[in-house]
């Protein structure tokens, strides 16, 4: 078997100009889908990893009974918060770890009654990381000392009929179910360039939020933020023992809007990318498949010697296998590069950001991952075409007799 190795790597360097050109569009193929991967994960971090911040981060840990009430938005007290935090922040994969009250109301002016979420937020830490603070265009963002004062979004803003510096009226019902009101002055607008959220999603700071709703020192939700979206089972799994009866779910559990909209773009996204490898690999099929048959000749000489069909076929599967692992590496190489490029400098979207709501939240660039985690998926299929691209011209010929060989032009 090392005679039949060391032929073939002989074999596909005596044309260097044809081997070139075969791994150039091997190679070309595989980087272009490696860069496709790449990009697909790029935009799915940029729009829905900042929908998921938005709407609640990656993990979120709530008090135990909370599912059942969840669609009330219920004020139920998470005993060992501080506890959860500190083990959360602990795990590698954590960006943030925050405490929030999170719950449902009416805010009022002359225009009339909206409802909404209002949700008591920690500012200084979510703001590094919260679409919202990034995008807030009247006024200023909340800090931990503001008292009576709301940012609101540019779609209720529109609604109500106010600016920063109106008044508007908070009402809801503190966790004793006693109605609770307060005149609030709009310290900031945001705008996401997403109007349901903008009409439903208000915020006070967390010191508001637990004097309002009488919860002294006390959150009701931990949002959790992870660095990249599919992290979230091994940290729930790390947390868990610092869970004493709280609730903890992922995104995909809290929204399964947003999880089944991911997973029907990845489906689409999956069949177009097979579409391409199959005209990809129709190219790579058809250079090998001249090259083999340009070889007929050499094939009926090599009979003529007194190779068996069997080991002529052997010979070119094996120059085919090689073609294609060189292909590959050259592939790999190559969309790293382009991948690795592209992560830098990013790709400018922000002319696209009005296309959809989810278009929106991009945040003006996009950058690519490596595009390695399809990898295997894309490298297998362009392998077993070179290796079929070789066999079934090589049976061909070895079929042939040795007189008829050597005479094919």
């Amino acid at each position: 078997m090392l005679l039949y190795l060391r032929l073939a790597w002989r074999n596909i360097w005596r044309h260097r100009r044809r081997t070139v050109i075969v791994i150039i569009a091997m190679g070309l193929g595989l980087a272009m889908m490696m860069l496709y991967d790449g990009m697909i994960d790029g935009f799915q971090q940029a729009i829905y990893g900042n929908a998921i911040k938005v709407l609640g981060g990656n993990i979120r840990v709530h008090a135990a009974g909370y599912a059942e009430k969840a669609d009330s938005l219920p004020l139920l007290p998470i005993a060992n918060d501080q506890t959860i935090i500190q083990a959360a922040q602990s795990i590698p994969n954590v960006v943030a770890a925050t405490r929030r009250i999170n719950t449902g109301g009416l805010a009022t002016n002359t225009e009339g009654a909206f409802s909404v979420t209002i949700t008591g937020i920690e500012p200084e830490k979510e703001a590094p990381l919260s679409p919202i603070a990034q995008h807030v265009t009247s006024g200023s963002y909340l800090t931990s000392n503001d008292q009576d004062v709301v940012l609101i979004g540019r779609g209720l803003a529109d609604l109500m009929d106010v600016q920063v510096g109106d008044k508007i009226t908070l009402v809801g019902r503190s966790t004793h179910q006693q109605m609770r009101q307060r005149t609030m002055t709009v310290g900031g607008i945001y705008d996401i360039g997403v109007p349901t959220i903008e009409k439903q999603t208000i915020y006070i700071s967390l010191a508001e939020a637990q004097s309002l709703y009488d919860l002294p020192n006390q959150s009701t939700e931990i949002v959790i933020t992870l660095k990249q979206l599919g992290e979230e089972p091994p940290v729930m799994a790390a947390l868990t023992p610092a869970l004493h009866g709280d609730e903890i779910e992922s995104w995909a559990q809290s929204f399964p809007d947003l999880e089944q909209a991911i997973t029907t773009k990845n489906g689409a996204m999956e069949i177009f990318s097979v579409i391409i490898m199959l005209i990809a690999g129709i190219g790579v099929l058809n250079l090998l498949l001249m090259a083999v048959y340009e070889r007929t000749r050499e094939i009926g000489l090599l009979a003529a010697m007194g190779l068996k069909p069997s080991q002529i076929m052997t010979l070119f599967v094996l120059e085919g296998a090689m073609l294609g692992l060189v292909g590959v590496a050259a592939g790999f190489i190559l969309g790293l590069i382009l991948n690795g490029s592209l992560g830098i400098v990013g790709i400018d979207y922000s002319q696209f950001a009005g296309i959809s709501d989810y278009m929106a939240l991009i945040s003006g660039r996009v950058y690519p991952t490596l595009g390695i985690e399809n990898f295997l998926n894309r490298a297998v299929p362009v392998f077993i075409i070179a290796i079929l691209a070789a066999l079934y011209p090589a049976h061909e010929a070895s079929q042939h007799e040795p007189a008829e060989a050597l005479h094919y032009v």
